[in-house]
């Protein structure tokens, strides 16, 4: 087949795996903690990184490495690195760059898991998040100073579902020095948005979420854009000698890929967010439907949002695809295939209304997750933000009465059957 760029639909099928010495079709499963050395040369080779290969399940994992490379096909990097949660991930890219002292600008709409880990976690390390009134260029650059070492936004954040400006974001981030951090857990693993390829350097993500999409495996990943120069003097990390690897400067050694290398060789080794290869093989069945799943989730939930906008008892209506909402352009230039498989609203009576509806629903599954193959609805103050105050949460477009909804693959009908049930239990 003559080499071109393969399209999305294939690269979720075929990136990263051709037949093994077994011949097995499928993405063969690696249940295995550790691997033979050829000779103690080749073990002393493999650690001291000077020869590709595997040396135990908690740095890598043949089928775990196949998700990897699927993935950075799929977002456009040139590496990735998979670890057990998209909380993981946030971490180990932070720490990965950052020491005590350092501090990173994010944007004020975080998913309330995120902003716990930013703004509690974090600070107990010394590492300081700086949230900015908005998440635009102008707003972000009045909190930069010397010592800020990154800047972080989601896309499509939860749930504002605001779109960045990423090219902004990415040439305000060059005009400093720094990388740009973008969560494209909302971007369903590259289908929908590819913030690398406009201008963002690293992308994190949940795997968890549509990138799985059955509810039933934990994952998270890093993706490498590859397109940023750790070797500008602001990174030591990168440019000095590590005490670990017999004085390896990462930058020198590795290049590109310096990044992804110090993520598995220091981070993976020495806090030990392994992700399962059993998980990493579960994962990849996900990605072989994510297409076909995200365009049908992203169809019924562009259907619900039109039509909650005309019930009576439904207050405000707030999706991406709805042409009032306050990212709607931004969304236009930056997605493609879809405005989301998420949308939340609020119902007449407060929040008493909101708490019944959740608890009424019956085949909408109520509880904490997103990018199911089931509809899900969730109350996000009383528990995906439920660690903010309430003037954090409000300022995060999280209000008492909101319930956000992640459409699954049920018949729209019985969708739409099952919350006038749950809305005539509140009248």
């Amino acid at each position: 087949m003559a080499k071109k760029e393969l399209h999305f639909e294939t690269l979720q099928v075929h990136a990263g795996y051709t037949p093994d010495h077994t011949k097995s079709r499928a993405v063969p499963l690696y249940q295995t903690t550790a691997y033979s050395f050829d000779s103690a040369q080749h073990g002393a080779d493999l650690f001291n990184l000077d020869v590709a290969g595997y040396i135990y399940t908690r740095l890598n994992n043949p089928t775990t490495a196949i998700f990897e490379q699927r993935m950075a096909a799929l977002e456009g990097g040139i590496a990735a690195v998979a670890l057990a949660s998209g909380h993981s991930a946030q971490m180990v890219t932070i720490l990965n760059i950052m020491k005590t002292g350092d501090n990173f600008v994010t944007s004020p709409y975080l998913y309330g898991g995120t902003h716990n880990q930013f703004f509690v976690s974090f600070k107990d390390m010394g590492i300081e998040a700086r949230k900015a009134l908005s998440d635009t260029a102008q707003e972000m650059e009045k909190l930069i100073d010397e010592n800020t070492k990154a800047l972080y936004t989601e896309n499509i954040g939860n749930p504002y579902f605001n779109v960045p400006d990423i090219e902004k974001l990415a040439a305000l981030a060059n005009k400093y020095g720094i990388p740009l951090i973008v969560d494209n857990t909302f971007g369903c693993g590259g289908y929908l948005s590819q913030p690398i390829k406009h201008g963002a350097n690293i992308v994190v993500e949940s795997a968890t979420k549509w990138i799985g999409g059955h509810g039933n495996s934990m994952g998270g990943l890093i993706i490498d854009g590859g397109n940023f120069n750790w070797g500008n003097g602001k990174f030591p990390k990168y440019t000095e000698p590590s005490e670990s690897y017999q004085d390896t400067i990462f930058w020198e050694k590795f290049g590109a890929v310096a990044f992804t290398m110090r993520c598995v060789a220091e981070n993976l080794r020495d806090l030990g967010p392994a992700i399962s290869p059993f998980n990493s093989w579960q994962l990849i069945q996900g990605v072989e439907t994510l297409s076909v799943r995200v365009d049908k989730i992203c169809q019924t939930a562009m259907a619900l949002a039109l039509w909650l906008q005309e019930n009576p008892e439904v207050v405000e209506v707030n999706y991406l695809g709805l042409e009032n909402h306050a990212y709607h352009q931004l969304a236009k230039k930056y997605l493609r295939n879809g405005f989301g498989g998420v949308l939340t609203f609020r119902i007449k009576g407060g929040l008493q209304a909101a708490k019944t509806f959740a608890e009424s629903v019956e085949l909408i599954s109520h509880l904490v997750n997103v990018g199911d193959v089931r509809t899900i609805i969730t109350h996000p103050a009383s528990t995906t933000h439920r660690q903010m105050n309430a003037e954090t949460q409000v300022a995060a477009g999280v209000f008492p009465d909101l319930l956000r909804l992640s459409c699954g693959l049920e018949h729209i009908d019985d969708l739409k059957d099952d919350i006038m049930q749950a809305i005539a239990k509140i009248k």
